[in-house]
């Protein structure tokens, strides 16, 4: 039968300081991997724009009319 959520806290709890720290940061590593499957998305994306820009099949805005536009829609 597999643990719930709540028996996994509790039993959290019970643990040392010393030992809620490793577990907190064996947790929070384990959140890391899926970040570089984020950074590998998000490079595979820049080289394809960059590519359809090259190729001339994106348009291309002034970075003081998008800062502009921003601007007047935050108002």
């Amino acid at each position: 039968m597999p643990v719930s959520l709540k028996q996994i806290e509790e039993q959290a709890r019970a643990l040392s300081i010393e030992e809620r720290a490793k577990l907190a940061e064996f947790l929070l590593e384990s959140l890391r991997a899926p970040v570089s499957e984020v950074e590998a998305a998000w490079a595979e994306e820049i080289e394809s724009r960059v590519a359809a820009f090259d190729r001339g099949e994106i348009t291309a805005y002034a970075a003081e009319d998008v800062l502009a536009e921003a601007r007047r829609l935050a108002r």
